[in-house]
């Protein structure tokens, strides 16, 4: 399945190469929300909120009465996952939160899942270089995807895994990368980074793994348009 992203700054939709280059903005937010109105489901990452520079809730809470949303983006406390969920969210996507010290955070993770319930917990697990990069992929941690994706998954019902290497880039994705965290949990896995062309998402489809695209479809590299079968929505 394709899952279309809406990232969020500054009020507008934006797209960033590696986290950090801006390479799209769009202030009309709207037109994407009705571009993406027939797909099961949206991922929405508040890149503010996740910042620590503002948010973008009430924008938010526009975006998830209009569609099937998981949200994302400053998810460090268990009142923020509530308010995201009260503001239409189906679920909730954190990241950095769960980690600590080097290692997950099971209690924190716990303290999530029992709060909201585990089958509204989506775990970020974000790998650059082999190792889990935490604080917008500025800091790595001694443990791999599939460490991480092991000890997590008692506390949530999917995995959104990240290859950062390939991020923004539209060069295609790490498969085998992606394989590895499917190998280590059996939990659902969504993927992302790098992800280009309908060929990437109908394969990963029919290893029963989800994909998130932003940047192929911001540029039009990706045809949302032409009607396909399978993976597209």
């Amino acid at each position: 399945m394709l899952i279309p992203s809406i990232d969020l700054k500054g009020g507008a939709v934006v797209q960033l190469v590696q986290g950090e280059r801006l390479a799209i903005r769009d202030d009309d937010v709207f037109r994407w929300v009705r571009r993406f109105e027939h797909f099961p489901k949206v991922q929405v990452i508040d890149l503010d909120a996740a910042m620590g520079n503002g948010d973008n809730l009430a924008l938010v809470r526009q975006i998830a009465s209009a569609l099937s949303c998981r949200v994302g983006g400053g998810v460090r406390t268990t009142d923020r996952a509530k308010e995201l969920l009260g503001s239409g969210a189906r679920q909730i996507i954190a990241g950095s939160a769960l980690f600590r010290n080097g290692e997950p955070d099971l209690a924190f993770a716990k303290e999530l899942c029992d709060a909201v319930g585990r089958a509204r917990v989506i775990a970020a697990v974000d790998s650059r270089g082999g190792r889990v990069v935490i604080h917008g992929w500025k800091t790595a941690l001694p443990l791999t995807a599939a460490d991480a994706v092991q000890a997590l998954e008692p506390y949530c019902d999917e995995f959104l895994y990240t290859h950062v290497d390939t991020e923004g880039l539209m060069g295609g994705t790490n498969l085998e990368a992606i394989l590895e965290v499917r190998r280590a949990t059996s939990r659902r896995v969504t993927a992302a980074g790098g992800i280009t062309t309908q060929r990437e998402i109908d394969e990963l489809d029919t290893l029963g793994i989800d994909a998130v695209v932003g940047m192929a479809i911001y540029t039009g590299t990706l045809d949302l348009d032409v009607p396909r079968q399978g993976g597209t929505v």
